[in-house]
């Protein structure tokens, strides 16, 4: 889902933080979570939302709670 808030730039700030501080690259984290390492640029870059399913299987790959993830 494509968006213009302010939201989508802020989760995808802490991904992006995430990932580097577990030393994942994008392609690696886009594999894990079965997306292209495109999509996972534009979720970084707050240019998309990712599905809930997404977010899931983001916050699975960094071994936290969606809850976690998603929170501001």
């Amino acid at each position: 889902m494509r968006s213009k808030t302010k939201i989508p730039k802020a989760l995808g700030r802490k991904i992006q933080i995430q990932r580097k501080k577990l030393k994942i690259t994008q392609e690696k984290l886009a594999e894990k979570v079965g997306i292209s390492r495109a999509y996972m640029g534009y979720i970084e870059q707050g240019r998309y939302i990712p599905s809930f399913k997404v977010a899931d299987k983001i916050a699975k790959a960094f071994k936290v709670k969606v809850k976690d993830l998603i929170s501001f």
